[in-house]
């Protein structure tokens, strides 16, 4: 049995990869997080703790398990973090893409590495895998940066980029759009959301999906791995407020001067998914589509 070693297990893209990943595929599973294990399972896969930024942690590891397949989700993501706490940036979305590379090298394994479409500066979405990255953020710039590490080195690997991933962790940790837009209609209070940035939101299942895809196949190269409707913030709200049936009265349309943000965001970005679509199957869920994904979640009461 070929076994899949996935950093960043505890955070949402992790999550849900190990659930599709210890129901739907047949491989030994190693699950990998900071600190202590905070999945809702506990059967069917294993768990270390690993510090990925530790590049001796990162040899020890992946030269005992020897995986075949690396799924590489943690990372650094809060745009604004990034530009405050660079140094800690640098490490998590450099550093030890570098040493899970250099491990790769050694262990003669796939690496499959998460990336971003901030690497683009918003004048020409939606992007295909072929265009010129250049990144307004030191967080595109970490990811950019890691992306050249793969491209620069002698190993198997894929890089799956994406946008704007929404979705409901186990423990209800953290929110996403339609969340946010859900609670505050619901409590009747007026809620100011942009409409003038663009994007491909995408379900987590559906990325979850696309990696698991990209290593089934052993697709090497760049592939975008996004949702396919291409929304403003401001058109997400109104579909979660129809879907839920809740008073678009309260949703107030701004543009993005109107916050304040340490790091500044492209204006249009969004993938076109073609290559995806037809190298590995790659079919993700409409945006409305994944607000009914989250509604039986939520209805669940969360338990994934």
């Amino acid at each position: 049995m070929k076994k899949i070693l996935i950093t960043g297990s505890n955070g949402l893209l992790g999550q849900k990869l190990v659930s599709l990943l210890t129901t739907t595929a047949d491989f030994d599973i190693i699950a990998t997080a900071r600190g202590a294990n905070r999945l809702p399972q506990t059967g069917n896969y294993t768990y270390h703790s690993l510090d990925i930024t530790d590049r001796n942690q990162v040899q020890e590891l992946i030269g005992k398990v020897k995986p075949d397949y690396i799924i590489h989700t943690a990372a650094m993501t809060n745009v604004d973090q990034c530009e405050s706490e660079k140094e800690a940036c640098w490490q998590l979305n450099v550093n030890a893409v570098e040493y899970l590379a250099e491990a790769s090298k050694k262990n003669g394994n796939y690496l499959l590495h998460l990336s971003t479409d901030f690497i683009f500066d918003g004048q020409n979405g939606p992007y295909d895998e072929t265009a010129e990255a250049s990144p307004l953020s030191f967080y595109g710039e970490s990811k950019l940066a890691a992306e050249q590490v793969l491209l620069n080195s002698s190993i198997s690997w894929a890089i799956a980029r994406t946008v704007l991933v929404y979705g409901i962790a186990h423990d209800m940790s953290r929110s996403n759009i339609i969340l946010w837009v859900k609670k505050s209609l619901e409590s009747q209070k007026a809620i100011q959301v942009v409409d003038d940035q663009w994007r491909t939101p995408t379900l987590a299942e559906d990325l979850a999906m696309g990696c698991y895809l990209l290593v089934k196949h052993e697709a090497e190269g760049i592939y975008n791995i996004s949702g396919k409707d291409m929304l403003t913030p401001y058109q997400m709200a109104l579909q979660t407020a129809d879907y839920f049936n809740l008073d678009k009265s309260f949703i107030n349309r701004a543009d993005s001067s109107t916050f304040t943000q340490p790091a500044k965001r492209p204006a249009r970005t969004g993938f076109i998914i073609d290559k995806a679509r037809e190298r590995v199957g790659y079919n993700p869920h409409s945006f409305e589509e994944g607000i009914d994904v989250l509604a039986r979640q939520i209805q669940k009461g969360a338990s994934l």
